[in-house]
């Protein structure tokens, strides 16, 4: 299993998502983008991480960030996903789990839970994989880590987490 750590170059992908569009990491250079990989529509974990998210979309926006979330499910679920509690993060099928195991995130199977942060070049500045998934990274997590952004944020040289 591949593992993309904190310095490496975010590898780069294609998905269908929901709005009816594809979407290509590449085409956010220039800007910071969250990455957060969730294991599924409306499980409790990812519904109350994803409504968290709206709930705090302000906060969110403030910090300047692109936002979206990655499950293997197909773009008509997470459509339903998204239309039922109203969500604000765009959701892309990575139904193949090839985008997931190239950010090494995935254990046979199964999705874990995880946030990657990458900068405006296209590196991964934050990592945090869960080894369980019945928790997640909120609004105030991510601030932390937008924090520790080397350009034009204070400074830092990045985090990863595991857990």
């Amino acid at each position: 299993m591949a593992k993309v750590d904190v310095g490496d170059r975010a590898p780069d992908f294609e998905l269908p998502g929901t709005g009816g569009r594809t979407y290509r990491l590449s085409e956010f250079r220039g800007q910071e983008v969250v990455l957060a990989f969730y294991p599924g529509d409306f499980t409790p974990v990812c519904t109350k991480q994803f409504c968290a998210y709206r709930d705090d979309q302000d906060e969110i926006e403030a910090l300047g960030v692109q936002m979206l979330g990655i499950s293997p499910q197909p773009v008509e679920s997470h459509e339903r996903f998204a239309d039922k509690y109203e969500l604000t993060v765009r959701l892309l099928a990575d139904e193949d789990r090839s985008v997931s195991r190239a950010y090494g995130v995935t254990v046979g199977r199964l999705l874990r839970r995880s946030i990657f942060l990458i900068d405006a070049e296209g590196i991964v500045r934050y990592r945090h994989v869960a080894l369980i998934g019945a928790s997640f990274q909120d609004v105030d997590d991510l601030q932390s880590a937008v924090a520790q952004l080397p350009s034009g944020r204070p400074a830092g040289s990045g985090a990863t987490a595991e857990g």
